[in-house]
Formats: C-alpha cells, structure tokens, sequence
C-alpha cells in the first residue's frame, strides 16, 4: 500500500508542478484574473495533499485498511476538488463547459477534509494503543 501510495503522490506533484508552470507562463495570457485565481488554488490544493500523501506512505502506525481508505478519500478529493477547479477555470479556452457539474468541486473538498479527518481518527487510535 505504501509504495501505490508513494508513487501516486509523484504522479500528482508531477501534475501539479507541470500545471503550475504552464497556468504560470501560458494561461496568464489567456486567462482572467480570477479565473487563473482559481487554476493557481487548484495546483496549490493539489499540491498540499501530495504532501499529504507522502506523509500517509511513510508513516507505519496506521492499519492498512485505515491507510487505503485516507488514501481513496483523499485521491477522490483531489481529483473533484483540483480537477474540478482546473476544467471550470479554463472552460472560456477549452470549450468543455462543466458548469452543470461544477457542484463537485464542494463534493472534493469534503473529502479531502473528510481524508484528514480519518486520518486524525488514525492517529489518535495509534497513539492510543
């Protein structure tokens, strides 16, 4: 679990650090300001929760079952929260109108609290024992 866990945080920094980059260089042009207001939230978000993950692979004192669990809430969230975020903030370019749908970017910042939340649970259960 921890390895997946690793090398899904890798993915995403990678991601992330990539978006960042481009929404820093190239989206400035096309962009709003609010608009690349959000983009920027988003690869911070994003970002944020790659260390959290790095976090949850590397620290030994959470079940497996817990740990997988954080792990798909927190995936889950990042990719309705950030992903969300990214599609509506950049719809003027793209085309793809995800305004119906835009409801779940609330919907992936429940579960990325709702990820450290199982994770406090964790942690205080570890600390317990």
């Amino acid at each position: 679990m921890n390895k997946k866990i690793l090398i899904t945080a890798c993915i995403l920094a990678i991601l992330a650090i990539v978006l960042g980059a481009f929404g820093a260089h190239k989206l400035k042009e096309l962009l709003s300001v609010q608009h690349l207001t959000s983009f920027e939230t988003a690869v911070r978000y994003q970002m944020y929760h790659v260390f959290f993950l790095l976090f949850l692979s590397t620290y030994n004192n959470i079940n497996n079952k817990a740990k997988r669990n954080i792990y798909r809430v927190a995936v889950l969230g990042i990719l309705f929260f950030s992903g969300s975020i990214y599609l509506l903030s950049t719809q003027e370019i793209t085309g793809i109108n995800i305004s119906k749908i835009g409801f779940i970017t609330p919907i992936g910042g429940v579960f990325l609290i709702l990820a450290w939340g199982l994770l406090l649970k964790s942690l205080l259960k570890s600390l317990k024992d």
